[in-house]
């Protein structure tokens, strides 16, 4: 038997028991999308979980709070050992994460905490504001460079979707690019799918024709506006700064059409992995740090060795 089973759905086939000594643990992995990075942080998880010999169970609640809660309390009546998640609020998903607290399964956080202290007894995240800080002091200097200190700027977000993580990314953001230039906000939409961000971006630029700048607060969004961008015939006079790594994302900053200048990425493969193994680490009796910061990663197309690096990372 597999030492890894994967669950799509709610409707899982494993049947997990408290692990004893001579059982294997069996942790269940949640995360809210089903993005590149989701997919890495998943895909983290699955490795340390196959390294230790444990059995992971695997969904997407596709930001879906009643989803979330309802996955959460399946897990708990399968009696998994441990709940490794990326939680859709750090609000509302407190709740049915301490009833799993409550049924003595181990829970950990993974990119973003949660609200209420001592539920998760371990947190792997990495600052929403300083990734949309870090992306927004490469705008700045860009600005300062380029565009003379002044910028028309429109942001793509995902409000609707997670708001305290959209806006902390984007108060990030404006915060850093407004240091030392004169910053016009134009508009703030959400568009975090690429094909949605394609034509929202597009109806932005005929709407906007001084618009001269983009930022997307996540990879679809940042994806989107850059192809919105070259498809109204616009590189060399719109330029576009995002949120997270790819390796689409990669071959944006180094294409010579000029368009992406900047991304700030995470580390969502180790984050998962550590993820995993602070859980393990906990289900042995075993001490760790309550809360890890995950820095930021600034990509550039000022540094293209260290966007090929990161693009042989992903492979």
């Amino acid at each position: 038997m597999k030492n890894l089973i994967i669950a799509a759905t709610l409707g899982l086939t494993a049947t997990a028991g408290i692990a004893t000594a001579q059982e294997k643990p069996v942790i269940a992995s949640i995360v809210f999308q089903g993005d590149q990075f989701m997919k890495s942080l998943q895909a983290g998880m699955r490795d340390a979980g196959e390294k230790a010999g444990a059995e992971v169970l695997e969904i997407n609640i596709d930001g879906d709070q009643a989803k979330e809660s309802q996955a959460i309390d399946t897990y708990i009546a399968r009696k998994v050992n441990a709940i490794v998640i990326a939680p859709v609020s750090a609000k509302n998903s407190a709740a049915a994460l301490k009833r799993a607290r409550d049924a003595g399964i181990v829970v950990v956080a993974v990119n973003g905490g949660l609200t209420e202290a001592g539920i998760a007894q371990a947190t792997f995240s990495t600052s929403n504001k300083d990734l949309g800080a870090t992306t927004g002091k490469a705008a700045a200097s860009f600005i300062k460079e380029t565009l003379g200190g002044k910028a028309k700027v429109a942001i793509l977000g995902f409000k609707s979707l997670l708001p305290e993580q959209s806006g902390e990314r984007t108060e990030g953001f404006k915060e850093a690019a407004a240091e030392g230039n004169a910053i016009d906000v134009v508009t703030e939409q959400d568009a975090w799918l690429p094909e949605k961000a394609v034509s929202v971006a597009t109806d932005i630029l005929t709407a906007n024709a001084d618009v001269n700048v983009i930022y997307a607060a996540n990879e679809g969004g940042t994806i989107g506006a850059m192809q919105a961008v070259r498809n109204a015939g616009k590189a060399g006079s719109v330029y576009v700064f995002g949120i997270d790594g790819s390796e689409q994302l990669a071959k944006g900053l180094l294409s010579s059409d000029n368009v992406l200048q900047a991304v700030t990425a995470q580390s969502p493969f180790d984050m998962g992995a550590s993820g995993v193994n602070a859980a393990l680490a906990i289900l042995k009796g075993e001490k760790v740090e309550e809360q890890t910061s995950v820095p930021t990663l600034l990509l550039s197309r000022t540094d293209a060795d260290g966007v090929k690096a990161f693009a042989e990372s992903l492979k």
